[in-house]
């Protein structure tokens, strides 16, 4: 898989961030908006690489830079070529506040982040922001996606995309899950702190809470998307587990996934798993902060 690392830059003024319109490029990008930032070369610092690219494409200068988070993002045009995203929190010195755009943009917006729509971002910049502005932890909703209604939940397929991880394996752990529609719009998402346990008990628990919160919302079917082949083959039951902590929590599952018209499971790589991965880190991350 060929891979592209890039910096970008949440740049803040007055409440709102700093967004910059493509003047052409492929479909899939020209007309929409990102944060700015640029590619990170082989033997480039990132914060160089981030500096040079708000020279070349603002005529600015970073007066402060923060590393905020690290991200990838499979290319849906190109899905054999995976991003990898730098992200920081930037200021502009006072004396660069003026903006001259590269000949790549037509526009920049200053924008609050509730009043930022989905279809405005290229799909990068919507994951960029989304990961960075959820507080993950209390399953709080985040604005950059299209909501369903409760009322609607239980017309549609729903996927799922869970994760659970323990750092020490045994050691601190967290479980989190996003609930998608099957034509990939959000409706949900949560996750919870373990405590110290195991790496297959967090994958399991992710599960359980993620098929809890479909329940709640009336959803009647299904797939479930996970990278721990497993934990997929367990609840498939192409494997039976051999650890009683783990057959207490599979029975569990297979009870509440009984009450559903259809519950599958099903396994991806862990980079098409990248928004239930960030969950989890986000959790786990304000956990030890």
């Amino acid at each position: 898989m060929k891979q592209k690392v890039i910096a970008r830059a949440i740049i803040k003024q007055d409440d709102k961030i700093l967004l910059l319109r493509r003047k052409g490029g492929r479909p899939a990008i020209s007309g929409l908006y990102e944060l700015p930032g640029g590619r990170i070369h082989r033997g480039q610092q990132p914060e160089d690489a981030l500096a040079h690219a708000l020279h070349i494409h603002l005529n600015v200068a970073p007066e402060t830079v923060q590393l905020s988070d690290v991200m990838t993002f499979i290319d849906p045009d190109d899905r054999e070529l995976q991003y990898l995203f730098v992200i920081y929190e930037a200021t502009l010195r006072p004396v660069d506040k003026t903006i001259v755009l590269s000949s790549e943009y037509d526009k920049y917006v200053w924008k609050k982040m509730s009043s930022i729509q989905r279809e405005e971002l290229t799909n990068s910049t919507q994951q960029n922001i989304g990961l960075l502005s959820r507080p993950f932890a209390t399953g709080e909703e985040p604005s950059l996606y299209t909501r369903y209604d409760d009322k609607n939940t239980s017309n549609i397929k729903a996927i799922i995309y869970s994760d659970g991880a323990s750092r020490g394996n045994p050691g601190p752990s967290a479980a989190g899950f996003i609930i998608m529609s099957d034509s990939q719009d959000y409706i949900a998402e949560g996750g919870a702190y373990l405590g110290f346990t195991a790496n297959n008990v967090a994958e399991y628990q992710a599960v359980y809470l993620g098929l809890e919160k479909a329940q709640e919302l009336g959803i009647k079917t299904v797939d479930f998307r996970m990278d721990s082949q497993l934990v997929m083959n367990q609840l498939n039951e192409v494997h039976e587990s051999r650890q009683n902590e783990l057959t207490a929590i599979r029975h569990r599952i297979i009870e509440l996934a009984r009450q559903f018209e259809q519950v599958t499971f099903t396994h991806v790589k862990r980079e098409y798993n990248t928004l239930a991965d960030g969950v989890v880190n986000k959790i786990l991350d304000q956990r030890q902060t």
